[in-house]
């Protein structure tokens, strides 16, 4: 049946959790969907979700080197629970989306702030200030079945072991919860297997520079991923 092969596909896909993300094919990145980190960039709150695309090139396994745009000095942290797809998905209502989740991860979208903010001016698409080599730091997955609710969790961000967190937020403040994301995506686009949705940064983003070293986590999963910044130079 149905809800058997869904299963399955689903213990296939969570079976490498280390490595799940050598099947991602597409990232979907969530824009503005925090209504502090709208207002903190002064960007108006939106009526819908909207996404821009990384390319699969653009992850790195926690504990790898993050580096920055090539010819910058800076990158910008953004720290996001990451959705795994793991059954394939095409037009899926928010009531089926959940189905379609293989795990979660945390992961980093980090940003080439200075050209975003260029390329916003001109009206020019945003793939190679948000998706260029390394721009996405992942954690290992944690299957679904060990995440009751993904609308609750505390993503937290800390730079050079700093006491307090630079950024934490809950997923609770999120402007589109989980399932209406993979609606609305999956209403444009085919979900496949490996497929991440990232769904979007809180408040507290903000500039790191070579040498110094990142530390995520999401505080009810006891989930951390870390990387150090560095240059192409």
């Amino acid at each position: 049946c149905k809800g058997m092969e869904k299963r399955r596909r689903l213990a296939t896909a969570t079976a490498g959790m280390a490595g799940w993300y050598t099947n991602t094919r597409t990232i979907y990145a969530i824009g503005r969907n925090y209504v502090a980190h709208a207002h903190e960039l002064n960007n108006p709150v939106p009526a819908e979700p909207f996404w821009f695309i990384k390319p699969a090139s653009s992850i790195i396994p926690s504990g790898a080197v993050h580096k920055c745009f090539p010819g910058r000095g800076e990158s910008h942290h953004e720290v996001e629970l990451g959705v795994i797809i793991g059954v394939p998905a095409s037009r899926v209502s928010p009531e089926q989306a959940m189905e379609h989740v293989a795990g979660y991860c945390l992961a980093l979208d980090m940003t080439d702030r200075v050209g975003q903010d260029k390329v916003k001016k001109e009206g020019k698409p945003w793939t190679q200030v948000k998706g260029w080599d390394t721009s996405c730091p992942v954690s290992e997955m944690v299957p679904a079945s060990r995440v009751p609710d993904p609308n609750n969790l505390t993503l937290w961000l800390k730079v050079n072991a700093e006491e307090k967190p630079r950024m934490e937020g809950s997923t609770g403040l999120m402007i589109f919860n989980v399932p209406q994301l993979i609606a609305a995506v999956s209403r444009v686009h085919s979900l496949q297997v490996g497929d991440m949705i990232l769904t979007g940064t809180p408040e507290g983003v903000a500039a790191v520079y070579p040498g110094d070293v990142i530390t995520a986590g999401i505080k009810e999963l006891d989930l951390e991923l870390t990387t150090t910044v560095a240059s192409w130079e």
